[in-house]
C-alpha cells in the first residue's frame, strides 16, 4: 500500500533569490550543490515516510524533495501504508517509548506485526527501485521496510529519525532494542540532536536540523489585508466588512461548553486579533503538554482575582485568551491517539468554570486543504502575543521554529528539541518544569507584561532561524551527507 506523493511547488530558487535577506543563502546552496552533484549523477533518491499530511516530517518533505529536484538530484516521495490499523497503534507506542513514555513491554506479537507490515511494503517498494538508487527512510514506521529492501537489493540506505530523547531509560532502551535489527542495516543515520543517537549507531550517524520554508503558506509574510482576509475566510474571526477572496471550504471550529465543535464565533468571539492571545498549535499528542499549559493558564487567571496589580496589567491579563489548536484529528492517519488526547482536553475544558470557558478556545483546524490549513496557522501565530510549546518531550518542534521566524514571544519547555533552538533569555523563555502550573502561570504573566522583552527575544529568534534553520541549510546538508557517504 505504497503511495507516490505528487509535489507541485510553485516557488523555486529564483523566487527566493529575489528576496533580499534570502539571496545569499540561495547563492551558497547553488554553489555547494554544483560541486557535489557529480557524486549523485545517475541516481534517484527515494524519500519514504508514513503520512502525507500532519506533523513536521510531512510539512518538510515537499520543499526538500522539490528543491533537491531543482538542483539536479532526482528525488521522489513515497508514503507507506497498511490496512492493519494495529500497525500504527504499535508505531505510536514506539514513538512514545523513544520519548520516554509508555509501557516498555513489547512482545513477540508486536515484532511479528511490525515484520509483516514491513515485508508487505518492502515487496511493493522493490518493484519501484533501481539498482543505483538511494533510499532515505524517515522515522520508525517505514524503517523495517527500508531494512528489508537494503538486505535484498544492497542499495544505499539512510535512516532519518526525527524523534529522540536526551536520556537513557527502560522505555527508550525497549524501543531502540525493538528497532535495532532494522536500524543497524542502514549505511548512515541522521538525527536532529547528538543526544538522540542510540549507542549502536554512534559510529555511523550525524546531525541535520529540521528546517522551515520562509516562503511557504505557513511562514510567508502577510500584509494587513491578507491577514484580515485569512481570519475572516477561515472563520477565526468575524467581520461585517467584505474581503476579496472567497470563504474557505472548511472553516476552523471551536469547542462549545456542551462538548461539540461549532463555528469559532457562533456565540462568543475569541477576540482574534484584538485581544492578547497565548497560542499552542500542535498535533493532539499527550507529549505536547497541552493539559499542563491549560492548567497554568487557568492558574494565572484565577490568581488575578483579588490580586494587587496595576490597572494596565489587570486589563491585559483579564483580556488574554488561550488558544489550543490542532489538526482535525481524523485526518492524521498515523496518529491513532489523537482522538483520545483531544477527548481528555474536552473533558478538562468542560470542567472549567463558565467564566473561564470564555477565555479558552480548543480549536480544530481542517486539513482538507494544506494551503488553507497552513495560512490559518500562519495567521494564528502572527496574531499571538505568546506562542507556547509546552512539550514534555520534543524531537525538534517546527512550531517553535515557525514562531521564532515570525518574531513572536515564545514560551518553551526544556525538551531537548526546543533547547536546540531557544536560548533561554535570548530567543524566548524556557520553563523549568513544564508540568508545574504555577511556574507556567508565573512565566506567562511576566512575558505578557514585558513587551520590550518579547520584542528583543523575537528579533534574536528570527536571526537564529535565518542562520541555522531555513530550508537552504537543510538541503545543503542533505546533499553533503549523501555525496560524502557515497564516496566513502
Amino acid at each position: 500500500m505504497i503511495e507516490s506523493v505528487e509535489i507541485q511547488e510553485p516557488v523555486g530558487l529564483d523566487d527566493y533569490a529575489e528576496v533580499v535577506h534570502l539571496a545569499q543563502a540561495v547563492h551558497s546552496l547553488r554553489e555547494e550543490a554544483s560541486r557535489l552533484l557529480p557524486a549523485l549523477a545517475g541516481r534517484k533518491v527515494w524519500m519514504v515516510n508514513s503520512t502525507a499530511q500532519g506533523g513536521g516530517v510531512a510539512e518538510m518533505l515537499p520543499k526538500l524533495v522539490a528543491m533537491l529536484n531543482e538542483l539536479g538530484v532526482t528525488t521522489e516521495w513515497l508514503v507507506m501504508g497498511t490496512e492493519d490499523l494495529r500497525f500504527f497503534d504499535l508505531t505510536k507506542r514506539l514513538h512514545n517509548l523513544i520519548h520516554g513514555a509508555g509501557d516498555p513491554g513489547l512482545t513477540d506479537e508486536d515484532q511479528q506485526l511490525y515484520a509483516a507490515v514491513s515485508s508487505e511494503n518492502a515487496a511493493e517498494l522493490k518493484r519501484r527501485i533501481g539498482p543505483d538508487d538511494i533510499l532515505v527512510i524517515h522515522d520508525p514506521q517505514p524503517l523495517g521496510m527500508g531494512a528489508l529492501v537494503k538486505r535484498e537489493l544492497g542499495i544505499p540506505f539512510f535512516f532519518r529519525c526525527h524523534i529522540g530523547l536526551d536520556e537513557d531509560s527502560p522505555e527508550t532502551r525497549a524501543a531502540w532494542s525493538f528497532l535495532r535489527p532494522y536500524a543497524e542495516l542502514c549505511d548512515y543515520a541522521v538525527f536532529s540532536a547528538p543526544e538522540y543517537i542510540p549507542a549502536y549507531l554512534a559510529g555511523k550517524a550525524g546531525i541535520i536540523s529540521p528546517a522551515i520554508d520562509p516562503l511557504s503558506f505557513k511562514n510567508r509574510e502577510l500584509s494587513a489585508h491578507k491577514l484580515a482576509g485569512i481570519l475572516k475566510n477561515s472563520g477565526l474571526a468575524s467581520s461585517r466588512h467584505p474581503v476579496v477572496p472567497a470563504s474557505y471550504h472548511e472553516q476552523a471550529t471551536r469547542l462549545r461548553p456542551d462538548g461539540h465543535f461549532a463555528p469559532m464565533n457562533e456565540e462568543t468571539e475569541i477576540g482574534i486579533p484584538f485581544r492578547p492571545i497565548v497560542l499552542q498549535v500542535s498535533r493532539w499528542d499527550r507529549l505536547k503538554g497541552y493539559s499542563p499549559l491549560l492548567d497554568g493558564f487557568v492558574c494565572m487567571k484565577q490568581a488575578l482575582v483579588g490580586s494587587d496589580v496595576s490597572p494596565r496589567q489587570r486589563r491585559r491579563l483579564g483580556n488574554v485568551r488561550l488558544v489550543l489548536a490542532g489538526p482535525e484529528p481524523s485526518a492524521v492517519a498515523d496518529d491513532p491517539e489523537a482522538l483520545s488526547v483531544l477527548a481528555e482536553l474536552i473533558d478538562a475544558y468542560r470542567d472549567l468554570p463558565h467564566w473561564l470557558q470564555d477565555d479558552v478556545a480548543l480549536v480544530s483546524l481542517p486539513m482538507a486543504s494544506r494551503e488553507e490549513n497552513a495560512l490559518m496557522v500562519n495567521a494564528l501565530q502572527r496574531c499571538s502575543s505568546v506562542v507556547a510549546q509546552n512539550s514534555l518531550q520534543e524531537g525538534f518542534g517546527l512550531t517553535v521554529t515557525e514562531a521564532m521566524w515570525k518574531q513572536r514571544g515564545i514560551l518553551g519547555s526544556r525538551a531537548c528539541g526546543i533547547r536546540q533552538q531557544i536560548r533561554d533569555g535570548m530567543d524566548g523563555r524556557l520553563v523549568s518544569d513544564c508540568e508545574n502550573p504555577e511556574e507556567i502561570a508565573s512565566l506567562l504573566e511576566s512575558m505578557l507584561d514585558d513587551l520590550p522583552g518579547r520584542t528583543h527575544w523575537g528579533q534574536s529568534a528570527q536571526l537564529r532561524v535565518h542562520d541555522e534553520f531555513l530550508v537552504f541549510t537543510q538541503v545543503r546538508r542533505w546533499i553533503e551527507t549523501l555525496a560524502d557517504r557515497l564516496r566513502a
